[in-house]
């Protein structure tokens, strides 16, 4: 649960600062803000930001009290709106977002009476769960953590600190670093998709899947557990809902995958990849550093570093793009 709060421009400053983000504007530090909010529903008390120069028509039209905004073009402020320069808008709207909303979310300390705990389940202090969830054996929760309604962890799971854990999830063999979230519906630590094609006889994974510290799972995103050793997740990674993740599958820190992307067992996927939504990533190949694949693109050869692809199969954006144009020029 989230609520607003009005917040003062000299906390606003305050709180830059401990983000090591600087601001000037010449806006009196006792100016309060009751909101922040998009350059076209601000009313005159709130606070809002330019992300994209493409708005700059609704930007001469608010009713914004101030504006986060790059420095070539505070020419484009009305004369009611007041200027807060900063270098990336949309990085500090992210930064501020999180000063202005009350967040409810972190644990209460509470563990509903009907909830059910395994004997041998550790729990520590401050530890949220809510009520009809299902703790199983070889269960461990550090502190901080906030379990929802309905959600089953276990067995063989450690969820470290300050996780949180929504309604309807279920997790078992899998390591939880701190400051992640799961969203609801999330299964995370199944049996992957795995079996001799000729009998069809069912492998048995007994690996387990770790997800680095600062990542958020999408609502009903599918995370399979390692045949031997573990599908990964590294840290500050941004998984969307409805993602399937076979087993062995390893995923470098800060990738941001979309919805409805499958990848296929024992691939490898390097940092800061972005996967566009509804994409499709064969078995067994590797994507390098920095690499972006565009929406719905089927990718089933490796990718080297920094590269853009599209298409079916996935190639060069630019070679991609040519030959579509050829192919409308045929039509």
């Amino acid at each position: 649960m989230l609520t607003l709060k009005k917040i003062k421009y000299s906390e606003i400053i305050n709180y830059l600062k401990k983000h090591s983000i600087n601001a000037k504007s010449d806006i009196n530090l006792d100016t309060t803000f009751n909101k922040i909010s998009s350059l076209n529903n601000a009313d005159q008390n709130d606070l809002s930001f330019l992300s994209n120069i493409k708005y700059l028509n609704l930007l001469k039209n608010t009713n914004a009290k101030a504006c986060l905004i790059n420095e070539k073009y505070i020419s484009h402020l009305p004369v009611s709106c007041k200027a807060i320069i900063v270098e990336h808008p949309y990085f500090v709207f992210a930064t501020l977002s999180n000063l202005f909303f009350t967040d409810f979310s972190n644990s209460n300390g509470i563990i509903s009476k009907n909830t059910y705990v395994n004997k041998n389940a550790k729990i520590d202090g401050n530890v949220q769960i809510d009520c009809f969830a299902y703790i199983d054996n070889n269960t461990e929760i550090k502190s901080g953590v906030k379990i929802g309604s309905n959600t089953r962890i276990g067995p063989n799971v450690l969820i470290n600190k300050n996780c949180i854990v929504h309604d309807n999830v279920s997790i078992s063999n899998s390591i939880i670093e701190e400051n992640c979230e799961i969203q609801s519906g999330a299964r995370i630590g199944g049996s992957g998709f795995g079996f001799d094609e000729k009998s069809k006889k069912k492998i048995y994974h007994h690996g387990n899947v770790i997800i680095s510290k600062n990542s958020t799972i999408g609502s009903n995103t599918t995370i399979d557990r390692a045949v031997f050793d573990s599908t990964q997740i590294g840290e500050y990674s941004q998984i969307d809902n409805l993602v399937q993740i076979a087993h062995n599958v390893i995923i470098g820190k800060h990738a941001i995958i979309a919805a409805q992307v499958g990848i296929a067992g024992s691939t490898s996927i390097g940092d800061s990849v972005k996967i566009g939504g509804q994409a499709g990533i064969s078995g067994h190949i590797e994507i390098g550093n920095n690499v972006t694949i565009a929406a719905k693109s089927g990718v089933t050869k490796n990718i080297p570093d920094n590269k853009i692809v599209a298409g079916f199969p996935a190639k060069d954006i630019n070679k991609w793009k040519k030959e579509l144009i050829k192919v409308n020029k045929l039509k």
